[in-house]
């Protein structure tokens, strides 16, 4: 499976690769997504290439910051038919 993680779920996307999909991480810090890169996972420039796979899994802040990436970032525009979005932030 494809996954991609926006502001990430360090462990999932842990767990995720040690079980041998496919990873994308995004996050504002870059420097939060070094430890993943390590262990392979592909980090991406903008939110929306966690749209190109199978899954994307974002855990934003708040509600601006959901706006400011799914909608106003152009996740949503952009992601394919069939794309599993799965928002694990108490917003």
């Amino acid at each position: 499976m494809d996954i991609g993680f926006i502001d990430m779920g360090s462990a999932m996307a842990t767990n995720a690769l040690k079980a041998g999909h496919t990873v994308r991480v995004w996050n504002r810090s870059r420097e939060k997504t070094r430890e993943l890169a390590d262990q392979g996972a592909s980090v991406i420039d903008t939110p929306e290439q966690a749209s190109a796979g199978d899954a994307a899994f974002s855990m934003l802040a708040d509600d601006h910051a959901l706006r400011s990436v799914l909608v106003d970032g152009g996740l949503l525009k952009h992601a394919p038919k069939g794309l599993v979005h799965v928002n694990m932030a108490t917003i």
